[in-house]
């Protein structure tokens, strides 16, 4: 049984919404953040990424200019607390498509005791990271993205949340349209999540884990714990898996591991079919597109199991880790290794391309997207996948809401 509660969210009037609203901390450079603040300082990524203001020699002053940041937010009224605890709506409509869930706070005990499944592992040093953020201002300032298994009970309550007038209503600078609404009964909702189950991390485990450390820490350094203090409590926005689509999580390798071009494609040979077909994208499962010396091969994995293999063992990024980049290319740990470089789909593959093409990297893998039945199963397995092996898109806004604790 997941807990899925009300919270009294920060957040922006109507009419700056737009302006505030920004893209999560980790999905952009620091020169792309250093342009979208110069075009725009009320932009959260101010909050969000303060290093690419304050630099990066002293973190804790960036930290503690972040705060005097959303503290001035909150004076100048580009952000205010709401009276009253509430749930949300929240939909995201691009291209003929759209994903509607509900924005809400949820047990950091769930993520801890598995109840909010994940499936991927971290990196210690991103967790630190945004849990000093959160600490220094004592607020989770982007939503940690949950899907969920619908049920007809659910459709039914977003359903008619989405009736009333919007809080917020306007579209970003790629298009997505971004409609908020106030929930009317947040406690049905709350009682219909009771009846679901699990909830899934599809997107933001480092800020999962982040709060999750934060509050051992702020628990810790409180005498008087009782469990109910904001901080046992984590921002989400929580999304019907079959609403969400998965685009593929690609990759570009800096070297070849001391094999020429010649060596490295015969190498290949062992486990992949390989053509020269000039594709870029994958037309299915089991193939490959990769990007070397200036031209696109095709790479079909040819090797027959012994036996049938699990779902985590059929996965693209799987099959790409354990046949190609660790045993020919060196690849030990993905999320470790500098050698490694992750470019998500929604940055298309002419940035593959450069990689190549300018000589920072050798080689580039288009993959085909994960399934979102596959998340869920490796998920319910218990076991993670490859890191990066899923990129969502629209991205959930930060800005919209921020919950302090």
């Amino acid at each position: 049984m997941a807990i899925v509660k009300s919270f009294r969210p920060v957040r922006p009037p109507a009419d700056k919404a737009a302006k505030i609203a920004c893209v999560p901390y980790d999905v952009v450079s620091d020169e792309e953040v250093r342009a979208i603040t110069a075009a725009d300082p009320d932009s959260f990524l101010r909050v969000t990424r303060p290093e690419t203001e304050f630099g990066t020699d002293d973190p804790a002053k960036a930290f503690s200019e972040a705060k005097k940041l959303l503290e001035g937010f909150i004076s100048q009224g580009l952000l205010s607390q709401d009276q009253e605890p509430g749930i949300f709506v929240y939909r995201l409509a691009v291209d003929g498509r759209q994903q509607t869930g509900i924005v809400a706070c949820c047990s950091v005990d769930d993520y801890d005791n598995g109840v909010i499944k994940k499936h991927e592992k971290t990196r210690p040093d991103k967790v630190r990271d945004r849990t000093d953020h959160m600490l220094a201002l004592r607020a989770q300032t982007g939503l940690i993205f949950l899907a969920f298994r619908n049920t007809d009970e659910m459709r039914r309550l977003i359903a008619e949340a989405a009736t009333v007038g919007p809080i917020y209503d306007f579209s970003d600078p790629k298009g997505v349209r971004q409609t908020v609404w106030r929930v009317p009964d947040p406690n049905a909702v709350s009682d219909a999540f009771s009846r679901i189950g699990e909830l899934y991390v599809a997107d933001g485990h480092h800020r999962a884990e982040s709060a999750s450390l934060a509050r051992k820490e702020l628990r810790d350094a409180n005498a008087e714990h009782i469990g109910t203090e904001s901080y046992n409590f984590v921002m989400a926005g929580i999304f019907p898996s079959e609403d969400l689509s998965i685009m593929a999580y690609n990759r570009v390798v800096k070297d070849l591991n001391g094999l020429s071009a010649e060596e490295f494609l015969a190498r290949l040979q062992e486990n992949f079919i390989v053509s020269e077909n000039g594709e870029r994208t994958p037309e299915e499962r089991g193939r490959f597109a990769m990007y070397l010396g200036g031209k696109w091969y095709g790479l079909r994995f040819n090797v027959n199991y012994i036996r049938e293999p699990d779902v985590l063992e059929r996965l693209d990024v799987q099959i790409l880790q354990q046949n190609l980049l660790t045993p020919i290319l060196g690849i030990g740990d993905p999320r470790t290794d500098p050698r490694i470089v992750f470019v998500g789909g929604g940055r298309g593959l002419d940035e593959l391309e450069e990689y190549v093409d300018s000589g920072r990297a050798s080689v580039a893998f288009s993959l085909y997207p994960t399934a979102m039945d596959d998340l869920l199963a490796v998920s319910d397995m218990g076991e993670v996948m490859p890191p990066k092996s899923t990129w969502f898109e629209p991205k959930l806004k930060d800005g919209l809401f921020v919950h302090l604790i």
